[in-house]
């Protein structure tokens, strides 16, 4: 697949079929995403793959969790703690359309949270990815990873794979590292889902809307 169609192929897929992903697969995937750059090339990255039992445990801890009310502690804040514009705008529309496409409404509060739920059990994806970094790392190992983020999502999108990138797999990180047995040293970024989307899934066929160029971009002479 040309770059450029698998960047604007990538979505966020979030059915996934039941047909397995191998180590190979997977394997491949990183090693094509290996060569993403980083600052002095320290490639802060680490990776861990959970399938199975493992991927099971996660979800269920997790949502064993929610359940008794415990408070989410996330390494760090993903979303600002007041939104303005345009950010809340878009928020808002990413949210209707998903909901839209899911056919839940407003008042369906236990559909909602079922939805929600999903999260933790990656979609019911055959793969997990849990991404880390050290935390005595600066902040410009946060723009490493992002972009090492999208070259695995690129990677996988070339080879007829989907993912989503899940920020919610990271509200409860003391959960996740005890489950893959990663030290307190390295926070938890996100998780990811990998697999093979469900054509026919729903939710899978909306997509958000992007801003223009002009709308993010000013030119110097």
């Amino acid at each position: 697949m040309e770059l450029t169609e698998a960047i604007r192929a990538r979505s966020s897929v979030r059915a996934f079929l039941d047909q397995p992903v191998t180590r190979e697969q997977v394997e491949a995937v990183m090693d094509t995403a290996r060569w993403s750059p980083s600052g002095v090339n320290m490639q802060p990255w680490r990776v861990e793959v959970v399938t199975g039992a493992s991927k099971q445990r996660i979800g269920e801890a997790i949502l064993s969790a929610r359940a008794g009310g415990q408070a989410e502690n996330p390494d760090y804040s993903y979303y600002p703690a007041e939104w303005s514009e345009p950010y809340a705008g878009r928020r808002k529309a990413s949210g209707i359309a998903l909901y839209q496409a899911l056919g839940i409404g407003r008042e369906d509060a236990d559909k909602r949270i079922a939805a929600r739920n999903r999260n933790y059990l990656f979609f019911g994806a055959p793969v997990g990815l849990l991404f880390f970094l050290e935390r005595r790392l600066g902040q410009g190992a946060w723009l490493d990873i992002g972009i090492f983020l999208q070259s695995v999502m690129l990677a996988a999108t070339s080879q007829g794979l989907a993912t989503c990138p899940q920020a919610a797999l990271a509200e409860y990180p003391d959960i996740v590292r005890d489950v893959v047995d990663v030290s307190d040293d390295y926070l938890l970024v996100c998780g990811m889902a990998l697999g093979y989307p469900d054509p026919a899934a729903p939710v899978n066929s909306y997509r958000t809307e992007r801003a223009p160029v002009s709308a993010f971009t000013r030119w110097h002479g």
